[in-house]
């Protein structure tokens, strides 16, 4: 797309949800996926694609089953356990860590994702979990002021020494869920830790209105190594605030915020201002609230099928 080129609000999905759907493009579908080796645990089903140029990189070591034949990676049969399996992936990543083996490991977080679905038993480093290509689990708020005409939304900016996406815009409040975790507990936590949103108010006012996922495939944005595949599944949230709630920053992740008008949001979506899946919540979000509409945007049935893709692997 030519600089300054505004984008489309089906841009703004395929900028996010990137992997190629088999009955769009069954070829360009097929290609990519058939450079990948599937990821899966002890007794279960796929849960992960990893680029093959990860599985030539990473120091598996004897606990691993790497078929290069039918380009398949899990644990070996002795490891059968929740606690063995765990403990594997954890010493393989910090490992790879160790001997540098990818940038990505550089922004070790200590915080551990479920490997399959979002109440999964076997854990994984968070900063390894596009390595092993396993779905993630996020939650998104967007906080409003009024409705109708004058609806504004509080937008922060990401730090811009942020290694992901630094300096772009964001929702309200957006967070990893842990391991363990819920998502209302991971957005409470977040709410207090990012904008100063007071508990209380959060855990009373806030709406659960249900999930925006996709298939992320890396770019430089995203920081650490290119053409890692993500899928992702965000739970999100809707908070309508008072005049004299105001959100401010309570760490180093975000600048400042910002209260503006749905037309100028709009317009940052369209300039690429957004990190790319927080873009999709504000589609989702203007959906709910009629903004966007099948009479104002002529791609809206792709669009909303698009906002809730599908994954590959187990959600539960």
């Amino acid at each position: 797309m030519a600089k300054g080129q505004l984008m489309s609000n089906l841009d703004i999905v395929n900028d996010c949800d990137r992997l190629p759907y088999y009955e769009s493009d069954p070829g360009k579908y097929s290609d990519l996926l058939s450079t990948c080796y599937k990821f899966h645990l002890h007794g279960s089903p796929i849960v992960g694609y990893m680029p093959h140029w990860v599985v030539e990189e990473m120091p598996w070591g004897e606990g691993w089953l790497v078929d290069h034949t039918q380009k398949l990676v899990s644990p070996h049969t002795d490891y059968d356990s929740v606690e063995s399996q765990s403990r594997l992936i954890r010493e393989t990543l910090e490992r790879a860590k160790e001997r540098d083996k990818f940038k990505v490991l550089r922004r070790w977080r200590n915080e551990l994702h479920s490997v399959v679905g979002m109440s999964g038993e076997v854990s994984m480093e968070r900063a390894g979990s596009a390595l092993f290509g396993i779905i993630t689990y996020g939650a998104h708020l967007t906080a409003y002021v009024g409705d109708g005409d004058r609806m504004k939304i509080w937008v922060p900016r990401r730090a811009s020494n942020k290694h992901t996406y630094g300096g772009m815009l964001d929702n309200t409040v957006a967070g990893g869920i842990s391991k363990g975790e819920k998502p209302f507990e991971c957005l409470v936590r977040e709410a207090e830790e990012e904008a100063s949103l007071p508990e209380g108010v959060v855990r009373k006012h806030a709406k659960p209105c249900g999930t925006v996922s996709y298939f992320l495939i890396r770019d430089a944005k995203a920081g650490g190594e290119t053409g890692l595949l993500q899928p992702e599944c965000q739970f999100v949230y809707d908070l309508e605030l008072g005049a004299d709630i105001i959100p401010k920053p309570n760490d180093d992740e975000v600048e400042d915020f910002q209260l503006w008008g749905v037309d100028k949001v709009q317009k940052a979506i369209a300039e690429g201002q957004f990190k790319p899946n927080c873009a999709l919540v504000l589609l989702d979000f203007f959906i709910r609230h009629g903004i966007l509409t099948p009479d104002n945007e002529a791609d809206y049935a792709e669009i909303v099928s698009r906002l809730h893709r599908k994954l590959p692997f187990p959600t539960s």
